[in-house]
C-alpha cells in the first residue's frame, strides 16, 4: 500500500456495530473479491470487497472473515483468514501480510490461514443457528458476472440446506451510510490530496494543453501524496465535452475562450474524495459564463442548505429542482410559462441539469446507504453536484463538494478548495 497507516479503531469500531446488529447465535462470513484477468495471464489491479474492507482494513486477495459472538471459544468469536505466504509466489508477487502485520492492521487478534479454514467452519457453522452471508446490494449495481460472494453462498447452501441464512447487505447498507470520526479523518486525507491537485492544476491550465496532459498532472500530484491513486475515472471535459456525464476520453485540446469540467478524486486508504470544479482555460471567465457559473454555484449553496438528517434524497432533489427552475428562468433558458406548463412527471428544468444532485461516499464513490425515499441518517458523507448543461451554447458547469450531514450542522469537508469565480479567477492569473 502507499498510504501509511491507518488507525485500526476504525475497524474495531466498524465490527463492533456489525455485529451488535447480529441476531443471537449467528455467525457472519465475509470473503474478498476475486482476481479479474485481462487478456492472455494478465489480471487487473486488485480491488478489495469495499463491505471486507469496511470490516479488516486488510486489501490482500484471497482473504476471508468470520465473525461469530457466540461462538463458545472466546478467541474464535472474530477471525481474519488469510492466504499462507508462499516463498516462491513472492519471488513473483510480492509480500504476502503475516501474523503480526494483519493483527496491526484490523485489530483482531486470531489469524488462521485460508488452506485450514473448513476444518474449524464445519463445527462452528453447526453451533450456529443463523449464517449471514454477504452480496453485493448496492443500488446502481449492474454487474451479472458470478463473483466470489455469490458462488460461496451457493456452495453452503447446498452444504448447510437446513440452517437460517441472512443478508449481512441489509446491516452493511444501514452502517456504513453512517461516518465514524475516524471514517472522516481518512476522507479528509484523501480530500486534502484532492486540494492540492485542484491547487496544482489552476497553475498549469492554458490554452493549448490538452486534456490528458491535466489528467497527467492528476496522477503526478495523486501519487506523490501516497494516494493509492484515482476514487474513479476522472472527467477532464473541455467545451461541449462537459455536457457528457462521464466523459473520459481525456484527448482533446483546451482552447481560447472554453470551459474546462474537471470531476476527480484521489482515493487514500480504502476512502475516496469527489470533487468538481469548472475554470476559464484562459483563466477569465466571460460575463455569460460567469452568470452560469454562479446560478450553478447558488444551487450548489441551496442543495447544502437543506441537506439535513431526516429528509429524503427523493424530496431533496425535488426542492433543489423546484430552485433549478427559477434560476433558469433568470438566466434566460426557461420562461416562466415553461415552468407553469411543465409536465410534473418531467419537469422544464431537466432540460439542463439531467442528473442527480447527491450520492453517499466513502469506501465506495457511490457508496451505500438508504433508498431515495427514506430518511437521510446523521452522520451521512454527501456529494451535492447540481449542474447545468446548455447545448445550445455548448456549456457545461458542474460544481462538487463532500458534506459530512451531521444534526450539529453540515461539515464541508471541502470548504478549502476554491470554488467562487473570483477565487478561481485569481489563483489562475499570471
Amino acid at each position: 500500500m502507499k498510504y501509511l497507516p491507518l488507525d485500526q479503531k476504525i475497524f474495531i469500531k466498524n465490527r463492533a456495530r456489525f455485529t451488535a446488529k447480529m441476531q443471537p447465535d449467528s455467525i457472519a462470513i465475509f470473503n474478498s473479491n476475486d482476481e479479474l484477468p485481462t487478456n492472455g495471464d494478465a489480471l487487473h489491479p486488485f480491488r478489495q470487497n469495499a463491505d471486507l474492507y469496511w470490516l479488516t482494513g486488510v486489501d490482500q486477495e484471497d482473504t476471508m472473515l468470520v465473525l461469530y459472538p457466540d461462538n463458545p471459544d472466546p478467541k474464535y468469536r472474530e477471525v481474519l483468514v488469510l492466504v499462507r505466504p508462499n516463498e516462491l509466489k513472492e519471488k513473483w508477487d510480492g509480500h504476502r501480510l503475516r501474523r503480526e502485520e494483519a493483527q496491526a492492521v484490523s485489530g483482531i487478534e486470531t489469524i488462521v490461514w485460508l488452506d485450514s479454514l473448513d476444518a474449524l467452519l464445519q463445527p462452528w457453522i453447526h453451533e450456529a443457528a443463523n449464517i449471514y452471508l454477504n452480496s453485493n446490494e448496492n443500488n446502481r449495481k449492474a454487474n451479472l458476472v458470478p463473483v466470489r460472494d455469490y458462488r460461496y453462498a451457493q456452495e453452503l447452501r447446498s452444504r448447510y440446506p437446513l440452517h437460517n441464512f441472512l443478508r449481512s447487505a441489509r446491516i452493511l447498507k444501514e452502517l456504513r451510510a453512517v461516518k465514524t470520526e475516524e471514517e472522516i479523518a481518512v476522507m479528509q486525507t484523501a480530500i486534502d490530496i484532492t486540494e492540492k491537485t485542484f491547487r496544482r492544476l489552476l497553475q498549469f491550465i492554458k490554452p493549448g494543453v490538452f486534456e490528458h496532459e491535466i489528467h497527467a498532472e492528476i496522477l503526478h500530484e495523486f501519487l506523490r501524496n501516497r494516494a493509492t491513486g484515482e476514487a474513479y475515472g476522472s472527467i477532464i471535459a473541455s467545451g461541449d465535452r462537459a455536457r457528457t456525464l462521464h466523459y473520459v476520453s481525456n484527448n482533446q485540446e483546451c482552447k481560447d475562450g472554453e470551459l474546462i469540467l474537471m470531476d476527480f478524486g484521489a482515493a487514500y486508504g480504502g476512502y475516496n474524495a469527489d470533487l468538481t470544479r469548472t475554470v476559464p482555460v484562459n483563466g477569465k471567465f466571460t460575463p455569460r459564463q460567469r452568470d452560469v457559473y454562479n446560478a450553478c454555484l447558488h444551487l450548489h449553496n441551496y442543495a447544502k442548505s437543506i441537506l439535513k438528517p431526516g429528509i429524503t434524497i427523493s424530496k431533496y432533489h425535488e426542492m433543489v429542482g423546484v430552485e433549478a427552475g427559477k434560476e433558469f428562468v433568470k438566466l434566460g433558458l426557461l420562461t416562466d410559462a415553461d415552468i407553469k406548463n411543465q409536465d410534473p412527471e418531467t419537469p422544464a428544468y431537466r432540460k439542463y441539469l439531467y442528473h442527480g444532485i447527491s450520492h453517499h461516499l466513502g469506501v465506495d464513490v457511490h457508496d451505500l446507504g438508504p433508498s431515495f425515499f427514506q430518511p437521510l441518517p446523521d452522520g451521512a458523507v454527501m456529494t451535492v453536484e447540481p449542474g447545468i448543461y446548455i447545448e445550445e451554447e455548448k456549456m457545461g458547469i458542474r460544481i462538487e463538494n463532500n458534506i459530512w450531514v451531521k444534526s450539529t450542522g453540515n461539515v464541508d469537508l471541502m470548504k478549502n478548495i476554491p470554488i467562487t469565480a473570483e477565487e478561481i479567477e485569481a489563483l489562475m492569473k499570471r
